[in-house]
């Protein structure tokens, strides 16, 4: 069992951890917590993250039922769709007659970040704090909202996996709060400064402006609050770390630096990005350009292999259409008109674009995106994105083409490809 500040963990060199590993490492991280007898909310992911949550769900009700006043879970959704009781017993792995027997006491509810009814007021985090946290990027006072199922609790459990993030820099933590369980106002916020500083210099970077402002605002939720952050190694876990949100996130986003990020020696000048189903529209399957752009040479093209998606988004689709795709800096460039759309739905087109000039009157993308998928031609260049017939692609003829400057990533997402730093 290896000892950090402030959080236990495992990550055996070589190998899986197995289960009884995972229960001892849960038992031994909860020790201290002294939760008999307490109301327990597990904070959970929901299916566009690859992790055992079955598992976990399982492990944790065997620990904590027993003594625990009550034990619910809580998806945390951030701005994506709700998920049916079908989807949510799919998610934790449990069939129906399971939900009313044996699991009839544990509540699994979606969080909603557009329900005002279910947010309150943490605080507010006042312009010059935000100016200070993100190195003058912004400057404006933060009223930090959260789903108030967080109050209302005596313990607060975050479950769930870190990968490189665009975002924040690594995912997990204390983001399962915001934006997980969170208003919308901080869910702006947040994704517009990571969109301003840039893809490239934030995925993948321990410490981020980002991740400053989250964990400033998380300091403002007064119920007691342990974290499981877990590091997925292909079908297994290769680390389980568990203990305050801030330590256990720590531990696990240094291991997942060093096994989800691939470092090449020169970019590629194309990519295939296979987008898995768990991406069911181009808000989440835009990962695959994410994990991407930094491995990708100036003028180079980015394809997303999606022959499932129909949609630009699920949820905010009818905003992106308005917009289109475009860099961050023609939205500050046409600030007057773009500043009352939600600066989330501003930062995942920014994204999508990635880096791009403005200057002139002429926008000039770094690389080309260009979406193989079921959405037609005309939407995607309306959008600013280029189209390719999925069918006229062929996965196989992509493998071990790197030599040719031709990159597969099968599948995308979760993967971080980055330039080798050189050296002098």
């Amino acid at each position: 069992m290896e000892r950090h500040d402030g959080a236990v963990g495992m990550a055996p060199p070589d190998r899986p951890l197995t289960e009884a590993e995972l229960r001892s490492v849960l038992a031994e991280g909860l020790r201290g917590a002294s939760l008999a007898g307490c109301r327990i909310l597990v904070i959970i992911p929901d299916a566009t993250r690859t992790a055992p949550v079955p598992l976990f769900f399982r492990l944790l009700c065997d620990m904590l039922m027993p003594s625990a006043a009550q034990l619910d879970f809580m998806v945390a959704l951030g701005t994506h769709p709700a998920l049916g009781e079908e989807a949510i017993n799919r998610l934790v792995g449990i069939s129906e007659p399971e939900r009313k027997g044996r699991y009839c006491a544990v509540g699994i509810s979606n969080h909603r970040w557009n329900a005002p009814g279910q947010l309150a007021t943490l605080g507010t985090l006042s312009a010059g704090e935000i100016s200070s946290l993100t190195g003058g990027k912004l400057r404006r006072e933060l009223v930090v909202t959260i789903n108030r199922a967080a109050l209302q609790y005596d313990h607060i459990l975050i479950c769930g996996p870190v990968f490189p993030h665009e975002v924040v820099g690594f995912s997990g933590g204390n983001k399962y709060f915001f934006p997980g369980i969170s208003g919308s106002e901080i869910i702006d916020v947040t994704h517009w400064l990571g969109a301003l500083i840039g893809c490239r210099s934030v995925i993948g970077t321990l410490h981020t402006p980002v991740r400053a402002v989250i964990d400033r605002a998380a300091g403002l939720v007064p119920t007691p609050r342990t974290c499981a952050s877990m590091v997925v190694a292909g079908k297994g876990l290769a680390g389980l770390y568990v203990g305050s949100p801030e330590a256990a996130w720590l531990a696990a986003a240094r291991l997942s630096r060093r096994l989800h990020i691939t470092r090449v020696e020169a970019p590629f000048r194309r990519a295939l990005a296979v987008i898995p189903a768990m991406y069911d529209d181009l808000w989440t399957g835009a990962k695959g350009v994410y994990k991407l752009e930094p491995a990708i040479m100036d003028g180079g093209e980015i394809i997303l292999y999606a022959p499932h998606i129909t949609e630009f988004s699920y949820t905010h689709g009818a905003m992106l259409e308005e917009i289109g795709f475009h860099g961050s800096e023609y939205f500050t460039h046409h600030w007057d008109r773009y500043c009352r759309y939600p600066w989330a739905v501003l930062a995942h087109s920014a994204h999508v674009r990635g880096e791009a000039t403005y200057t002139g009157g002429r926008e000039t993308p770094r690389i080309n995106v260009t979406l193989a998928s079921r959405i037609s031609r005309r939407r995607c260049e309306r959008m600013g994105l280029g189209y390719l017939d999925p069918s006229h692609i062929d996965v196989g003829a992509w493998r071990n083409r790197e030599q040719d400057g031709l990159l597969l990533a099968e599948p995308a997402g979760e993967r971080l490809y980055r330039l080798r730093p050189q050296t002098v």
